[in-house]
Protein backbone atom coordinates (compact mmCIF):
# COMPACT_ATOMS: atom_id res chain seq x y z
CA UNK A 1 0.00 0.00 0.00
CA UNK A 2 1.19 3.46 -0.94
CA UNK A 3 -0.38 6.63 0.45
CA UNK A 4 -0.26 9.72 -1.75
CA UNK A 5 -0.59 13.14 -0.11
CA UNK A 6 -1.38 14.81 -3.41
CA UNK A 7 -4.05 17.27 -4.47
CA UNK A 8 -2.88 17.73 -8.07
CA UNK A 9 -5.39 16.06 -10.39
CA UNK A 10 -2.93 15.39 -13.23
CA UNK A 11 -0.42 13.61 -10.99
CA UNK A 12 -3.24 11.73 -9.23
CA UNK A 13 -4.39 10.37 -12.59
CA UNK A 14 -0.82 9.44 -13.62
CA UNK A 15 -0.26 7.58 -10.36
CA UNK A 16 -3.67 5.86 -10.41
CA UNK A 17 -3.20 4.70 -13.98
CA UNK A 18 0.28 3.33 -13.37
CA UNK A 19 -0.77 1.66 -10.11
CA UNK A 20 -3.69 -0.10 -11.82
CA UNK A 21 -1.40 -1.39 -14.56
CA UNK A 22 1.06 -2.70 -11.97
CA UNK A 23 -1.53 -4.03 -9.52
CA UNK A 24 -0.31 -1.75 -6.74
CA UNK A 25 -2.71 -0.43 -4.09
CA UNK A 26 -2.62 3.34 -3.68
CA UNK A 27 -4.70 5.61 -1.49
CA UNK A 28 -4.99 9.35 -2.01
CA UNK A 29 -5.40 11.65 0.95
CA UNK A 30 -6.32 15.18 -0.03
CA UNK A 31 -7.23 16.58 3.39
CA UNK A 32 -4.41 18.19 5.39
CA UNK A 33 -5.88 17.22 8.75
CA UNK A 34 -6.25 13.56 7.73
CA UNK A 35 -2.81 12.80 6.26
CA UNK A 36 -1.14 11.55 9.47
CA UNK A 37 -4.26 9.62 10.53
CA UNK A 38 -4.45 7.97 7.12
CA UNK A 39 -0.79 6.97 7.31
CA UNK A 40 -1.38 5.39 10.74
CA UNK A 41 -4.48 3.55 9.52
CA UNK A 42 -3.13 2.33 6.17
CA UNK A 43 0.41 1.45 7.36
CA UNK A 44 1.89 2.12 3.91
CA UNK A 45 5.29 1.06 2.67
CA UNK A 46 5.69 4.51 1.08
CA UNK A 47 4.13 7.96 1.31
CA UNK A 48 4.39 10.16 -1.77
CA UNK A 49 4.15 13.94 -1.30
CA UNK A 50 3.64 16.78 -3.74
CA UNK A 51 6.14 19.15 -2.15
CA UNK A 52 4.64 22.13 -3.97
CA UNK A 53 1.18 21.60 -2.46
CA UNK A 54 0.16 24.57 -0.36
CA UNK A 55 -3.11 22.88 0.69
CA UNK A 56 -1.52 19.78 2.24
CA UNK A 57 1.42 21.42 4.06
CA UNK A 58 3.81 18.56 3.21
CA UNK A 59 6.78 19.89 5.18
CA UNK A 60 4.77 19.91 8.42
CA UNK A 61 3.44 16.42 7.75
CA UNK A 62 6.89 15.03 6.93
CA UNK A 63 8.43 16.58 10.06
CA UNK A 64 5.56 15.18 12.18
CA UNK A 65 5.98 11.73 10.65
CA UNK A 66 9.72 11.63 11.25
CA UNK A 67 9.24 12.81 14.86
CA UNK A 68 6.67 10.08 15.59
CA UNK A 69 8.26 6.74 16.60
CA UNK A 70 5.34 4.83 15.03
CA UNK A 71 5.72 6.56 11.65
CA UNK A 72 9.39 7.52 11.49
CA UNK A 73 10.44 4.42 9.54
CA UNK A 74 7.82 4.79 6.80
CA UNK A 75 9.60 5.70 3.56
CA UNK A 76 8.81 9.14 2.17
CA UNK A 77 9.28 10.45 -1.34
CA UNK A 78 8.44 13.89 -2.62
CA UNK A 79 8.35 15.40 -6.07
CA UNK A 80 8.88 19.07 -6.77
CA UNK A 81 9.54 21.56 -9.53
CA UNK A 82 13.28 21.17 -10.14
CA UNK A 83 13.84 24.92 -9.81
CA UNK A 84 12.22 25.12 -6.36
CA UNK A 85 15.38 24.86 -4.29
CA UNK A 86 13.62 26.25 -1.20
CA UNK A 87 11.08 23.40 -1.20
CA UNK A 88 13.83 20.85 -1.79
CA UNK A 89 15.85 22.19 1.15
CA UNK A 90 12.77 22.40 3.40
CA UNK A 91 11.79 18.80 2.61
CA UNK A 92 15.27 17.55 3.39
CA UNK A 93 15.31 19.52 6.63
CA UNK A 94 11.93 18.00 7.54
CA UNK A 95 13.47 14.54 7.06
CA UNK A 96 12.13 13.31 3.73
CA UNK A 97 13.89 10.21 2.44
CA UNK A 98 13.94 11.06 -1.26
CA UNK A 99 13.23 14.11 -3.43
CA UNK A 100 12.71 13.94 -7.19
CA UNK A 101 12.07 16.56 -9.83
CA UNK A 102 8.58 16.23 -11.29
CA UNK A 103 10.02 15.02 -14.60
CA UNK A 104 12.14 12.35 -12.89
CA UNK A 105 9.17 11.29 -10.77
CA UNK A 106 7.06 10.82 -13.88
CA UNK A 107 9.84 8.96 -15.71
CA UNK A 108 10.48 6.63 -12.74
CA UNK A 109 6.86 6.21 -11.63
CA UNK A 110 6.66 2.50 -12.41
CA UNK A 111 9.86 1.77 -10.50
CA UNK A 112 8.70 3.93 -7.59
CA UNK A 113 5.40 2.08 -7.34
CA UNK A 114 7.22 -1.26 -7.49
CA UNK A 115 9.54 -0.09 -4.72
CA UNK A 116 12.80 0.20 -6.62
CA UNK A 117 13.38 3.90 -7.30
CA UNK A 118 16.86 5.34 -6.97
CA UNK A 119 16.72 8.88 -8.38
CA UNK A 120 17.31 12.05 -6.41
CA UNK A 121 17.30 15.80 -7.05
Amino acid sequence: MIVCAIDDLIFSIKISTAAKQLGVDVYFERLRDRVLTTIREKEPSLVIFDLNSSRLDPMRVIASMKADPQLSTVKTLGYVAHVDSDAIAAARQAGIDQVLARSAFTAQLGAILRGDSTGRV
